[in-house]
């Protein structure tokens, strides 16, 4: 599995209980998280966040050096780094962000990892911000009141950086994963919830 984000807490929000749910049906399934901005404060705090949710699951967090909200002006040196990504071993899935996200990094990694990835399923996920550009996703995780549990907890411990943000709140991921499971009727009332625009049977 490949997960991809802009931001150090963007893989955790946006696909953190569905990575809990993988880690627990598929042992020994290994996770590489790629995130791209992020200063040394914010990186020890993904650390932790992926240790916590992924615990003895094989799994990496490499951190690129990006300048946060500035990645369309370093689009040739983001390109030069989704193509070092095809060195990695062939990732089965690579979930990314939203490809019609508002914010400016979210999107042009949305847009580089379709024009890297043309041969594996590429999951978009969602994260709930001022923008307001939640859309109507078509591929639903449902996931259990412990997986939330889970998320929820390790984004409140994990990223204190975060926590003087409004929307950067336990209320705001649980009401989202009500939301989800409500749509895909989710046997215990959660899921997440991501855009799926191409899929090979």
């Amino acid at each position: 599995m490949l997960c991809i984000g802009a931001h150090c807490d963007d893989i955790e929000i946006g696909c953190g209980a569905t990575l809990v749910r993988l880690a627990r049906e598929y042992p020994g399934l290994r996770f590489e998280w790629v995130v791209f901005a992020g200063d040394e404060r914010r990186q020890g705090e993904s650390r932790s966040a992926a240790d916590a949710l992924l615990g003895s699951s094989p799994h990496s967090v490499d951190f690129l050096g990006f300048r946060e909200s500035y990645l369309p002006a370093h689009y040739a040196q983001v390109k030069d780094a989704f193509e070092a990504l095809k060195s990695r071993p062939v990732p089965r899935i690579v979930f990314t962000h939203w490809l019609q996200d508002r914010h400016q990094d979210h999107r042009v990694l949305a847009e580089l990892t379709w024009n890297t990835f043309r041969s594996q399923l590429v999951v978009e996920y969602e994260i709930p911000k001022f923008e307001g550009d939640l859309g109507q996703p078509n591929f639903f995780v449902p996931v259990t009141p412990a997986d939330l549990d889970r998320k929820v907890d390790t984004l409140m411990r994990c990223f204190p950086s975060q926590l003087g943000r409004s929307w950067f709140t336990g209320e705001t991921f649980r009401a989202l994963a009500r939301i989800r499971g409500i749509e895909c009727v989710a046997p215990g009332g959660y899921a997440e919830a991501f855009h799926v625009r191409k899929v090979v049977v």
